[in-house]
């Protein structure tokens, strides 16, 4: 799954520099115990439906503590690759919020590469943007170096729905299109964040993802 839950958003992308006033009160010996920040964990998987292959899950997990952003993927770059990502989470803005975390990451398996990447979103009142990319450097055949990306953007009519449109350009499976479009409908609820992509409605290509994740 690409985009995790606002709750989440919220929880791991505090603005940077923010103290609350019963914090700032505190004794110097207790702030520093009751500030640490905790761990914020996602577990996620994407179930893609393709027409003419094999469907195939793409799981993920992700952690979060206070700036530091780890994160592990399989079935993302490549089929049967896995790959590991360290990085920085940033955050500015109160009703206007724009949330970055660049990362760096390795690549192994039917892939071995090198992967800068980063993940970013904008979000005003009901509207949302999200986008993540990355460049993989091939280590074994440089001629296969190549540029992913994934991008959305929606509308929460209610605190729990959401709808919009997706973008997408991968290798994980074949296709005639570049890059492929389509619409999303999705939820969140309490811990759980799930989400239907719909690319190419109404053509020959056309397929579906089902993602679904959990905050712990």
């Amino acid at each position: 799954m690409k985009r995790i839950g606002r709750a989440l958003v919220a929880a791991s992308f505090a603005p940077l520099g923010w103290t609350g006033a019963a914090e700032a009160q505190q004794p110097a010996s207790t702030t520093s115990a009751s500030s640490a920040p905790g761990w914020e964990v996602n577990l996620s998987g994407a179930l893609y439906v393709l027409p003419e292959e094999e469907d195939f899950l793409q799981p993920t997990l992700r952690a979060d503590r206070g700036t530091l952003h780890l994160e592990t993927r399989y079935n993302y770059e490549d089929r049967n690759s896995v790959s590991f990502f360290a990085g920085a989470n940033f955050a500015w803005g109160d009703e206007l919020e724009f949330t970055l975390t660049p990362m760096l990451g390795g690549l192994a398996g039917d892939t071995d590469g090198i992967v800068p990447a980063f993940e970013t979103s904008l979000t005003y009142r009901k509207l949302e943007a999200y986008a993540e990319a990355e460049y993989v450097f091939d280590l074994g055949d440089s001629s296969s170096n190549y540029f992913y990306m994934w991008s959305e953007l929606s509308v929460w009519p209610t605190e729990w729905l959401r709808a919009g449109l997706v973008t997408q350009r991968t290798r994980v499976y074949q296709t005639d299109r570049d890059i492929q479009r389509g619409l999303l409908v999705g939820f969140s609820y309490k811990k759980l964040d799930g989400t239907v992509y719909f690319f190419n409605p109404g053509s020959d290509d056309h397929f579906t993802v089902v993602s679904l994740g959990v905050s712990f």
